[in-house]
């Protein structure tokens, strides 16, 4: 989740809807400048008795990001606390129960997303082996209760955590015990961001089944692959879903605003703290009739923050972010992005991966999502096939993709070798989450704490 860094101070007010849409706008660039940004988090654990540890105590949380400015991170304070970490490789920050996660700086190609994920995991490894302190590679907490976690001391989260249980029964599960990979990509035009939200909406539930990995809960089975997929169907059901309004004729900035003034609000950023709006109308900041800010009408950075705080499938900034997949190890870190850099930054794959899904009604995308954290390679599509049988052609789709791009290593490979990870998975339909099934129904017997020493970083 965002980490707010500054002020926003001397921010303009918004005076007009175009300030709402500039927002969007801003992100259009030329192919030239597009970049990848790539988020991944990961559990922290002690190495000792595998608790989650909390943020102040003895070689917790705090220890760890003042171990990590060894490297040149600079902290990031909220009060008195760091809260995040700024560096040349982007932001290192806190999910609300201490889940660690690097936003990785906007780069030029895969290459350097592989080199970047390098860095970082072997400074939070050594770092981690200082203090006793492993990391998980899994989507949800294999055997952590909600009340097992520790909270962070980030404001918005305070606010979030009060809110989450007052519109859904997993909202604090998705908080507390989940981790992902997401991708974050450019767009050139209005009409460009059209095409690949609509494309990258429709075959997240293929991203969810590539990369499903939470088949555990409180150290037994769930019934789900992707249990950290099926947690957003139940967290909050104004800000999150398949968004059927992103395939309807006219789909553009404006609609996607008007969905956004929708959600309800969390909070406000102001002074240094967090004001408790949650459940509130943005439409209502706008009119100056906001009751916790009587008078004040928001700022564009008010506007950035409250688009930071819905939740579909794939969300719309000044860039659009892909939110399907479950954490994973580190070969799978790489592989979300080449999956959607594939895909969407050649005209020809995209074209192709679009004449894949164009047919697709709602209900089909919708009956995908929802079976894809369950069923994931057989979760069923129209006409009788299944995820699995379209799995090989995507892949091929991204693979050519990133062949026609083109950005070589100092060893004259392209980006391609990046999913390879997928090749696997597509080909025998068996996911990683069935793979860890096996395990414990089998070489494990059932003991699910195995799980730290065969999937940790």
């Amino acid at each position: 989740m965002s980490t707010r860094t500054d002020s926003g101070e001397n921010d303009p007010v918004i005076e007009s809807r175009d300030q709402l849409l500039a927002a969007f706008s801003k992100g259009e660039k030329p192919q030239e400048r597009w970049r990848i940004g790539t988020e991944h988090e990961k559990f922290v654990y002690d190495k000792g008795d595998r608790h989650a540890p909390s943020y102040d105590e003895t070689g917790g949380i705090h220890t760890l990001l003042i171990g990590l400015t060894r490297y040149g991170w600079s902290p990031v304070f909220e009060g008195e606390n760091i809260i995040a970490l700024s560096g040349p490789d982007g932001t290192v920050s806190l999910e609300p129960a201490g889940q660690l996660e690097l936003s990785g700086a906007p780069l030029e190609n895969l290459h350097q997303t592989f080199a970047e994920t390098q860095r970082h995991l072997e400074q939070v490894k050594y770092v981690g082996d200082m203090l006793g302190l492993g990391f998980l590679s899994l989507g949800m907490w294999p055997d952590k209760t909600r009340g097992e976690l520790p909270i962070m001391p980030k404001g918005r989260y305070d606010i979030m955590l009060r809110h989450m249980p007052r519109v859904g029964s997993l909202g604090l599960d998705m908080m507390l015990r989940t981790c992902t990979i997401q991708t974050n990509l450019d767009y050139g035009s209005e009409a460009d961001m059209v095409q690949k939200f609509r494309v990258s909406l429709a075959l997240q539930p293929l991203a969810t089944a590539l990369f499903a990995n939470s088949p555990f809960t409180e150290g037994k089975p769930n019934g789900f692959l992707s249990y950290r997929s099926h947690i957003w169907s139940d967290t909050d059901p104004a800000r999150t879903g398949m968004l059927p309004f992103v395939f309807e004729d006219g789909f553009g900035y404006e609609r996607y605003a008007d969905y956004a003034l929708n959600v309800p609000m969390y909070f406000v950023y102001r002074n240094g703290r967090y004001i408790d709006a949650a459940g509130l109308s943005f439409r209502d900041f706008l009119d100056g009739r906001l009751s916790v800010l009587p008078g004040e009408k928001p700022t564009e950075k008010d506007w950035e923050d409250h688009l930071s705080t819905a939740f579909p499938e794939v969300r719309l900034k000044s860039f659009l972010e892909m939110r399907g997949a479950d954490g994973g190890a580190t070969d799978r870190i790489t592989a979300l992005p080449a999956f959607w850099v594939g895909l969407l930054y050649d005209q020809g794959a995209l074209d192709a991966a679009w004449d894949l899904v164009k047919d697709w009604s709602m209900d089909d995308r919708q009956a995908l999502r929802d079976a894809a954290p369950r069923l994931a390679l057989g979760a069923p599509l129209p006409g009788g096939r299944v995820l699995r049988d379209i799995a090989g052609e995507v892949l091929a789709i991204a693979r050519g993709g990133l062949k026609a791009r083109a950005r070589l290593d100092e060893a004259g490979k392209d980006e391609s070798d990046y999913l390879a990870p997928l090749d696997d998975i597509a080909a025998s339909g068996i996911t990683h989450a069935e793979r860890l099934l096996e395990r414990y129904h089998g070489a494990w017997a059932g003991d699910v704490s195995r799980v730290y020493d065969e999937e940790s970083y």
